[in-house]
């Protein structure tokens, strides 16, 4: 396979891929509960759609910490499973972690995923975009927050990848209905406009490609004109071509064009430098997840630079928060236990 080949399948399992389809991962069956832990679950509404999640707390216990847990873009579900990847299960084991520290959670199927599914934007999937995602968001988070065992004061949300966008925009919400946020873990977080990320990941892998001996330099230059006109043509028409090369139509394409549009115009730095100066956050980054190399996320670790920032470069882990250094999607799955470098930074920030 060619670089490109394998950096479009690394990027498939996190890009909005068809608005609106549902996830085809499998929901893991949680474990027996201890110490009073329950996982309940729970509806509740965003825009006319119901959203279905696990509410996973301590049953009976006094109020306390909660976080709400989003997943990563595209067809992911509550549990981090993905339709690409499969039963990935990270975002259960993270609240699995977080109840052993006495933080109860609630993650979510957000708007096409597992049994929330499209509701009323079955006729209409391609109005799927951020914006929906967000008003699941903040819809989660307000039913979090009216639960008894709810410390109001002490509501955190932890994201990984595109999820980060919307755990920052809870934070921006200035409703008069609108918790709190304590404090954001911010994991393997989008650095910057959407298809600019993407376009800096289809130039390096055409330039391995060129390196490899796989594609001529003029045929990877073509890829990527071909590509580039892509991108200007949905910001700035908002439509997109219905072919492209090596692939990349899954990417973007004449049925996803709206969303793609409506997440490239979020600026994740403008949301980091609104966040309060006090607020305490977690932000990840790993030399073996391309989607979120170090070098990349500089510029939004720069933007938080005015909070309470923890900065963790982790080495080997994957974007699905495992000590794996080859980020095989195919290996996502595999559901190995959380990154030890992950918990180790855990720790520490929850008494934050």
């Amino acid at each position: 396979m060619t670089t490109i080949g394998r950096l479009l399948l690394s990027l498939l399992s996190a890009v909005l891929l068809l608005a609106g389809c549902s996830s085809g991962g499998s929901h893991q069956a949680a474990p027996t509960p201890q110490n009073g832990w329950v996982d309940d679950e729970v509806t509740f509404t965003a825009d006319g759609l119901t959203l279905f999640g696990t509410y996973r707390h301590d049953k009976g216990a006094p109020p306390g910490p909660a976080a709400l847990l989003i997943s990563e873009s595209g067809n992911t579900d509550r549990n981090g499973d993905n339709a690409v990847a499969g039963p990935v299960g990270n975002m259960r084991q993270l609240a699995e972690y977080l109840s052993g520290k006495g933080i109860a959670t609630l993650r979510y199927d957000k708007a096409g995923t597992g049994k929330t599914g499209l509701g009323p934007y079955a006729l209409r999937p391609a109005d799927v975009g951020s914006a929906v995602y967000t008003a699941g968001a903040k819809a989660a988070v307000r039913y979090l927050a009216s639960q008894p065992g709810t410390d109001k004061a002490r509501i955190s949300a932890y994201a990984l990848g595109e999820g980060g966008v919307h755990a920052m925009a809870l934070v921006d919400d200035n409703a008069p209905d609108a918790p709190k946020i304590h404090s954001l873990a911010l994991l393997q977080p989008l650095a910057g406009r959407y298809l600019d990320i993407i376009s800096g990941r289809v130039r390096a892998g055409l330039d391995g490609d060129v390196n490899a001996g796989a594609k001529t330099r003029q045929q990877a230059d073509d890829v990527l004109k071909a590509w580039t006109a892509a991108v200007d043509e949905a910001r700035t028409t908002g439509t997109a071509p219905a072919q492209l090369p090596e692939g990349l139509g899954a990417i973007l394409n004449p049925h996803n064009v709206k969303a793609v549009v409506e997440t490239d115009a979020i600026d994740p730095l403008q949301l980091a430098a609104k966040l309060p100066a006090a607020m305490p956050v977690l932000a990840t980054c790993s030399d073996s997840d391309v989607q979120a190399m170090c070098s990349a996320e500089k510029p939004l670790f720069d933007a938080l630079g005015h909070t309470a920032l923890t900065i963790v470069e982790f080495k080997g882990v994957n974007h699905v928060l495992r000590d794996d250094p080859t980020d095989n999607v195919g290996n996502y799955a595999k559901q190995n236990p959380l990154s030890p470098q992950l918990v180790t930074a855990l720790d520490s920030f929850v008494t934050k």
